[in-house]
């Protein structure tokens, strides 16, 4: 993974070609990553899922303990450097342990949190004090961390937060004053990262701890899901937090508490994929048991559509997530003893697209499979005596975490237009180049995989388009213009999807792995349902937003060249996706 740092620049992917050498494939796991993963599924079977209906009731003693244990057994401790205590493991370490979590429902939540918003400002922005005194007791579990961001008026707008820290006389320690809301592991965390507004107007980070005088709790919150999580508001009266314990540089907090998020957002997309996994073999297990007009469940063609889209779907998300590992991996692994934060927020800040893209992707993955798995287990997913409906409440959150779908969506095309006005990207070149490529036949091989590598080049070209036409018709009063940035987001999100799931079989395919056939299944089902959706998403982006008499031209080309692409029937290549899944009686790829 060394190397991809000067082969790739975070959201490439969007004006340019990515060569499967590029990436990262899950294929390619070490047994290092293998074994770190066994650990993390076997304490999720026989030590979380076993306490279940006792977590659920909220008993925050068992999770802080069941915690605890996964610190003894390291799994806290992979993203703390070993001169810290922890185990310095890369980020498809880190990804691995997400997913394998993600079945864990309220528990996953816990865990997740703590060892990522919670300890990773600490580990790539504290001082040496902060690093060596707090570092070794999160990753062993001693201590449990909390993120405290989100006010009562201040949720996606998180820099309009009121909470203030002011320096008292003595110069010994901050008085804050405000409140947080919404806090994951508030009940039973030792330390907190809390943003406040120093002198009410710079923006900076603190570590609280929970003995800190002035410190209080608000009453656990009622929520739908995620019970076995913590979740209450944060109260700060005078709060007394000691001048050594500033997080990082006065007015620089945002350089922390955005940046971290770009990992949260990672992190999320992994606990989702986990999670959608669980989910589908709940849906695999019972579907093969019921039986209703004589035969199995499974034996219906209409099932066999649903899992075979739950399996295509999870390919990608699995395909995406783990190419997003490598880079983030290569472009913070040097940085994590560097004391210059404002390198360490550039190189996190580097694939905030592709974080956001794993995070909408992944848990909108999540909602499909769960809906869909509730949905096969009829009136039967609707009753607590079945899992999976525990995993449909659980799974709605994911949405609304570390900023919402909306606002990711909207980070995605505005990173690369907001490139575009400062003159760092030649849209306006690139613009002409995905015309051109739009007007040259297409000419398709014998090659495995030659349809699918001209359907990603015609997405990345419709996407570039599109931004072009709404760049031209808005200028940079686009950032108002909601509407039309969604449905690019959605192009380029698409776009990354497909790309990484075609990238990953044409490597498999190259190393003739077992499963290579039963991948280019998927990633064939996969790109014609893509194809369908890009093209709805654009003749209503076009619509919106070209004049009259272009727009009849515009999409008329671009029907012929989605059509030129159009696979024939994907009903026969899902079955037989189905078929494989059903008789692996799991996920696979």
């Amino acid at each position: 993974m060394s190397n991809k740092k000067q082969l790739y620049r975070g959201a490439a992917f969007l004006y340019q070609h990515t060569a499967k050498e590029e990436i990262f494939t899950p294929e390619e796991f070490t047994d290092e990553h293998r074994m770190i993963a066994n650990t993390a599924k076997n304490f999720i079977k026989t030590e979380v899922h076993p306490k279940n209906d006792e977590i659920e009731k909220q008993d925050f003693t068992l999770v802080k303990s069941l915690l605890q244990k996964a610190g003894d057994l390291g799994l806290l401790a992979h993203s703390v450097p070993e001169k810290y205590g922890g185990l310095g493991l890369d980020k498809v370490t880190k990804g691995l342990v997400g997913e394998c979590l993600g079945s864990a429902g309220g528990y996953s939540v816990a865990h997740s949190n703590h060892t990522c918003i919670a300890t990773l400002p600490i580990t790539y922005f504290g001082t040496e004090w902060q690093k060596e005194y707090y570092l070794p007791k999160l990753a062993s579990g001693e201590f449990i961390g909390a993120y405290c961001l989100t006010e009562p008026t201040a949720g996606s707008d998180a820099l309009s937060a009121k909470t203030t820290a002011v320096l008292n006389e003595e110069g010994t320690h901050y008085m804050l004053n405000g409140s947080k809301l919404y806090i994951t592991n508030a009940a039973f965390s030792d330390t907190f990262i809390v943003y406040a507004k120093v002198n009410g107007d710079a923006f900076t980070g603190f570590i609280v701890e929970k003995d800190f005088p002035g410190l209080s709790f608000g009453p656990e919150e009622n929520k739908m899901g995620i019970k076995s999580s913590s979740t209450t508001a944060v109260y700060f009266d005078n709060c007394e937090v000691p001048v050594r314990n500033l997080l990082g540089e006065v007015g620089k907090g945002h350089h922390i508490a955005l940046n971290v998020l770009n990992l949260g957002r990672f992190n999320l997309g992994s606990a989702t994929m986990g999670a959608s996994k669980f989910s589908m073999k709940l849906a695999l297990d019972y579907t093969k048991e019921r039986k209703q007009f004589g035969k199995s469940i499974a034996d219906f063609t209409a099932t066999q559509e649903k899992v075979a889209d739950m399996a295509i779907r999870i390919y990608a998300a699995e395909s995406l997530q783990y190419r997003t590992a490598s880079y983030l991996e290569d472009t913070l692994s040097d940085v994590e003893h560097s004391d210059d934060h404002r390198l360490i927020a550039k190189r996190m800040m580097e694939y905030a697209v592709e974080c956001a893209v794993c995070k909408v992707y992944g848990s909108e993955t999540l909602d499909q499979v769960a809906d869909e798995s509730l949905q096969l287990h009829g009136g039967y997913g609707y009753m607590k005596d079945y899992p999976i409906e525990q995993v449909y409440r659980d799974s709605r959150i994911n949405r609304i975490f570390e900023g919402t779908n909306e606002v990711n969506r909207l980070l995605i095309p505005m990173t690369l237009l907001r490139q575009a006005a400062k003159g760092i990207l030649p849209l306006e070149k690139l613009v002409e180049e995905a015309n051109q490529s739009l007007m040259q036949s297409i000419t398709l091989t014998d090659s495995p995989l030659s349809l699918e590598k001209e359907a990603v080049k015609l997405i990345r070209s419709v996407f570039l388009l599109s931004a072009g036409f709404s760049y031209q018709k808005y200028g940079l009063g686009i950032v108002d213009e909601q509407e039309a940035l969604i449905k690019l987001a959605d192009i380029a999100i698409e776009l990354y999807a497909v790309e990484s799931a075609v990238l990953r079989t044409e490597k498999a395919l190259e190393n003739s792995t077992d499963k290579s056939a039963l991948k280019s299944r998927m990633t064939e089902a996969l790109v014609s349902d893509t194809l369908l959706r890009v093209e709805m998403t654009v003749r209503k982006l076009i619509t919106d937003i070209a004049a009259i008499e272009e727009r009849k031209f515009i999409i008329e080309n671009l029907l012929k060249r989605f059509s030129e692409l159009a696979s024939e029937s994907t009903v026969e290549t899902k079955r037989e996706i189905a078929a494989a899944i059903y008789q692996a009686e799991n996920y696979i790829s």
